[in-house]
């Protein structure tokens, strides 16, 4: 699968772009503020319905108009046309997919694959389990149409049993069936999840293994840990996860929370068998981060099968020489991919065929293509 084209209009500073790409390497080339990393962000709402920068679509329409489009057309085993539509006075969006409007945006999820590295990557690797988290969900959730679905069920089941047990504090009840029924839901739905991420964390392993080889050799080896029902379920999954909602009663009920459950749970990532997060270098934090997503571009690539658009925002700027060496040579083995560079002379290590293409951005965000 590759997007041969896409067109914004009055999306942050593009009035009206329209760009042609290549289905291998394109590189995006510009000084900053010119709007590469929007293209990107376009590219991302094509494939997922949603912003990679924002969780507010107002916030992408240029300022002083009253919404934004977005075009793109995919070739891969079918032929899609996808359109996104917003309108600031209505604060609504429309997705559009071969002109047939979408009113489910989860079921875009998984369609058409992508796999974004950017500067924000540190979080999951430096920051709190709920970036992990949403990580792997991420992951997951375009690989697995179950999984995305035992996700959106499990997430409306905390918000239900969340507002129960406010009601039962408020009423100061002792005992509840309704709480006694959405347990055994939560259990459940959160037993499944929790196995679809054990079985994530042995698979993904390979994958990881493979793209740190190819990038670094055999200098580190990299591990993931899943640190799920507070980590000290050694028996049954649902018995365990049983006792510690029975063991949390009181504290759910005083807090009115959901204390329990795979919401809370972590994955710590390491290298050598030391916690990245504790020992790591920032070279070795950058690193890894490309790493997941390489291993996801390849992991989401065998699942689907179907090759993922592999979308990199400023990675270069912040590695050494060697290994953006090694990451410019690894690139050439995925389908298509986008990638923004400040300053293409500064970069010479890349290495480009002729089949990949040079899209240059001007201040007024003009498209030159090199």
């Amino acid at each position: 699968m590759f997007l041969s084209s896409i067109s914004l209009k009055n999306t942050r500073k593009h009035t009206d772009t329209h760009i042609d790409f290549a289905d291998k390497l394109n590189y995006i080339v510009g000084g900053n503020g010119v709007g590469k990393t929007t293209i990107l962000e376009a590219i991302y709402y094509l494939c997922t319905t949603k912003s990679c920068l924002t969780q507010a679509d107002k916030e992408v329409v240029k300022i002083g108009e009253t919404g934004f489009n977005i075009t793109g057309n995919f070739n891969g085993r079918t032929y899609d046309d996808v359109q996104i539509n917003y309108s600031v006075t209505e604060n609504k969006k429309a997705f559009l997919l071969s002109n047939k409007q979408i009113h489910k945006f989860s079921d875009i999820i998984g369609k058409f694959p992508v796999v974004l590295l950017s500067p924000s990557d540190h979080s999951i690797t430096q920051g709190y389990p709920a970036e992990r988290r949403k990580f792997v969900d991420s992951v997951i959730s375009q690989a697995s149409r179950t999984y995305l679905n035992l996700l959106l069920e499990y997430n409306r089941t905390l918000k239900q049993r969340s507002s129960l047990l406010g009601r039962i504090r408020e009423l100061n009840k002792t005992e509840d069936r309704e709480l006694i029924a959405w347990n055994e839901k939560l259990i459940q739905t959160g037993t499944e999840i929790i196995n679809h991420r054990k079985l994530f964390v042995s698979e993904f392993a390979s994958y990881m293994k493979e793209s740190y080889q190819n990038i670094l050799g055999s200098k580190e080896e990299p591990g993931t840990s899943y640190y799920f029902l507070e980590g000290n379920c050694e028996s049954s999954i649902e018995k365990y996860f049983s006792l510690l909602i029975d063991q949390r009663r009181e504290d759910e009920l005083r807090r009115a929370t959901n204390l329990v459950g795979p919401h809370r749970d972590d994955f710590i990532f390491e290298i050598n068998n030391m916690n990245l997060k504790s020992y790591g270098s920032q070279g070795q934090h950058k690193t890894f981060q490309t790493i997941l997503r390489f291993a996801e571009y390849f992991y989401l690539r065998d699942k689907t099968e179907t090759s993922p658009i592999f979308l990199l925002d400023d990675v270069f700027g912040e590695l050494d020489a060697e290994r953006a060496a090694a990451i410019s040579d690894y690139l050439s083995t995925v389908g298509q991919a986008f990638i923004t560079l400040t300053d293409f002379g500064n970069f010479t290590f890349l290495k480009t065929d002729d089949d990949d293409k040079i899209i240059k951005l001007t201040n007024d965000s003009k498209v030159i293509y090199a």
